[in-house]
């Protein structure tokens, strides 16, 4: 069986995100033993493990993250709102864009134009771009040589930006020779 690594927050609240919410019967002095071992699905676990899970399990309901409600003999594990929110930026920071084993020749272009008042937002999303590898052409016209909407319509959810904000185009040419081969070179195109 495959044992894992570590038991972080992230992988608590990823868990409790998928499911929604889990049901187990409380009565057993092992009760969250058999929380981690529901929603972790391995049975090889560690002490060191069991001590970690327990550090992340009791974190999260400290500060919040996870609603434990009792009903008779079950109890309720549940995502708050707030740990909804704080599972978005984990989603956000381990956001990478797919390279394909075949380039489709074509370069996408995100241009944005999110207002002075909304600045926190504006260099946050550009910040991202970088860090997704994009290159910039004009301080809010970025481009991309691999398919990235997805990635994007997740980065405008998680900062609340709008389709009016941000448009996504994708290009057959760019002018731009030395940029172009930059990217080239970069992405070995």
């Amino acid at each position: 069986m495959k044992k894992i690594k570590s038991i972080t927050i992230k992988d608590l609240l990823g868990c409790l995100f998928l499911l929604g919410a889990i049901s187990i019967v409380a009565t057993s002095p092992y009760f969250l033993y058999n929380v981690m071992k529901l929603l972790f699905k391995s049975g090889n676990y560690g002490s060191n493990d069991k001590n970690k899970f327990r550090s992340a399990f009791y974190y999260a309901k400290r500060n919040g993250l996870i609603e434990i409600e009792n009903n008779g003999h079950d109890i309720k594990i549940s995502i708050t709102e707030k740990g909804r929110v704080k599972m978005k930026k984990y989603k956000i920071e381990d956001l990478k864009i797919k390279i394909p084993k075949r380039w489709d020749e074509k370069f996408r272009v995100v241009i944005f134009d999110i207002p002075n008042t909304q600045k926190v937002k504006r260099n946050a999303f550009r910040g991202k771009l970088k860090e997704l590898g994009f290159y910039s052409t004009q301080k809010s016209v970025w481009l991309h040589p691999y398919d990235c909407q997805k990635e994007i319509k997740i980065l405008m959810d998680f900062l609340g930006l709008t389709n009016r904000q941000i448009q996504i185009f994708v290009a057959d040419k760019v002018e731009d020779d030395t940029l172009l081969r930059k990217i080239k070179d970069v992405y070995d195109l």
